[in-house]
């Protein structure tokens, strides 16, 4: 049976306000350990994501007061996302294509859990290592003696 996205997605998603600023964000970032958030509220039900690049890029480096800035002035858009059905490879090539390292699962609309790149990564250590179980476990080719 092939892996889907709600097999190996995070069901525990960070969110956060458009209106939120970028410091009180990051301080949620780091109390939850996670190096996003997903911005919601606005026109649409996922307004965007913030990453620690796009804190980095469009608020350090630009010297910027965290507390100033709104989350929706700086998150990237439009957040690529995918059904909980979706199969893991067709998401592997969803992030492969966008170049991305987070995919946003849904289900009508309504944020359900996040697939990482970690997570992807670990589907594939999995599938390699059951290649190798399976390997070790045939018998090794006989030597066939040829004519002397």
């Amino acid at each position: 049976m092939a892996l889907r996205a709600k097999d190996l997605m995070d069901p525990t998603v960070l969110t956060v306000d458009t209106e939120t600023d970028v410091l009180s964000c990051v301080r949620l970032m780091v109390d939850h350990g996670q190096g996003y958030a997903v911005v919601t509220g606005g026109e649409h039900p996922i307004s965007g994501i913030v990453t620690e690049h796009d804190i980095l890029e469009k608020v350090v480096a630009v010297e910027q007061e965290p507390a100033k800035i709104r989350v929706g002035a700086i998150a990237s858009h439009p957040v690529i996302t995918c059904a909980t059905e979706l199969p893991m490879d067709e998401v592997a090539a969803l992030m492969a294509q966008h170049r991305i390292r987070r995919v946003v699962v849904t289900r009508h609309d309504h944020i359900v859990g996040m697939i990482t790149a970690r997570s992807v990564l670990a589907m594939f250590r999995q599938y390699v290592d059951e290649i190798a179980d399976e390997s070790s476990k045939e018998p090794a080719p006989s030597a066939k003696a040829g004519p002397k």
